[in-house]
C-alpha cells in the first residue's frame, strides 16, 4: 500500500475513511449513500492527493487550503513546513464526533516521527479507533 498517496497532506488517513473504503465495497457505499442521502456512485472518495484537494460528495469544486499550500510550498505533509502547525489545521467542534479532522496534528506529528509507512501499518488505524471509540483519560 502506496500511504503517502492515501495520506491527505494534512495527516488524515484516508486510507481507515469509510468513504475510500467504500470504493471496493458496494454494501458500504449503498450504506453510506442512504444515511448522507446522497447518490450511491458519489458515495465514495479516491483520498485527497488523487481528488487534488476537492471532495466530490461535499461538491467541492476548489481544492481546500491545506492542499492549496502544500502544493505551493512543494510539501508532502504539513507536518515538513516551516510553519507547522498553522491555522490550517485548527481543530474545530463542528462534526468532531463525526469527522477525523481534530487527529491531524497528532497524525502528522508521528508521521514525522515513525514515517509515514510505519504509521500507516501500525498507528493510523489506532489513533482513529481511540478518537472515535476510545475513552478520555489524562
Amino acid at each position: 500500500m502506496d500511504y503517502l498517496q492515501i495520506t491527505a497532506p494534512c495527516g488524515i488517513d484516508c486510507f481507515n475513511c469509510p468513504m475510500y473504503l467504500a470504493k471496493d465495497n458496494q454494501d458500504l457505499r449503498t450504506k453510506i449513500a442512504q444515511n448522507m442521502g446522497i447518490p450511491s456512485e458519489k458515495a465514495v472518495c479516491q483520498g485527497c492527493r488523487a481528488e487534488k484537494g476537492t471532495i466530490a460528495f461535499l461538491n467541492m469544486t476548489e481544492p481546500c487550503n491545506v492542499y492549496r499550500c502544500i502544493e505551493k510550498k512543494d510539501l508532502d505533509f504539513c507536518g515538513d513546513c516551516s510553519d507547522f502547525p498553522c491555522d490550517h489545521l485548527h481543530p474545530y467542534a463542528d462534526m468532531a464526533s463525526q469527522r477525523p479532522h481534530n487527529t491531524k496534528v497528532f497524525n502528522l506529528c508521528l508521521i514525522k516521527k515513525m514515517g509515514v509507512d510505519s504509521w500507516g501499518k501500525t498507528k493510523a488505524k489506532d489513533v482513529r479507533d481511540t478518537y472515535f471509540k476510545g475513552k478520555f483519560k489524562l
